[in-house]
């Protein structure tokens, strides 16, 4: 199992598996900086998911993104660095449960928008 505050952090901050593999990649290679054309290459992805990964790590404050559009692996708090390292340590140790904590983390807000067009019983 993992715990709530990495548990938090994954549903937080990583949005999908190609997420995770674009940190891990640029946290093991810092303080090397990542071209997109590099990231598509390195993950075998396409530029569209590795744009959308690049700048949702952006966001959460994990990556730091160039005029370039060069990207390095830069948390921005100490707080953050550490997560990120229990996050690696996880993953290496058991992948499968970090990958199920990803793709098993509900959206919230589909999950609400669709529950409310969820016909229901009569005696619910």
């Amino acid at each position: 199992m993992l715990d709530d505050d990495l548990l938090s952090f994954i549903r937080g901050a990583i949005r999908s598996t190609w997420a995770l593999e674009l940190l891990l990649l640029a946290r093991r290679q810092a303080p090397r900086a990542f071209s997109p054309e590099e990231l598509v290459l390195e993950l075998r992805s396409t530029p569209m998911l590795v744009d959308a990964c690049r700048q949702g790590l952006q966001k959460s404050g994990l990556l730091a993104c160039e005029a370039d559009r060069r990207c390095h692996y830069a948390p921005s708090s100490d707080a953050l660095a550490a997560l990120c390292d229990r996050l690696a340590s996880a993953y290496a140790e058991r992948p499968m449960t970090v990958i199920n904590a990803i793709v098993g983390s509900p959206n919230d807000r589909l999950k609400s928008f669709s529950d409310a067009f969820r016909f229901t019983k009569k005696d619910e």
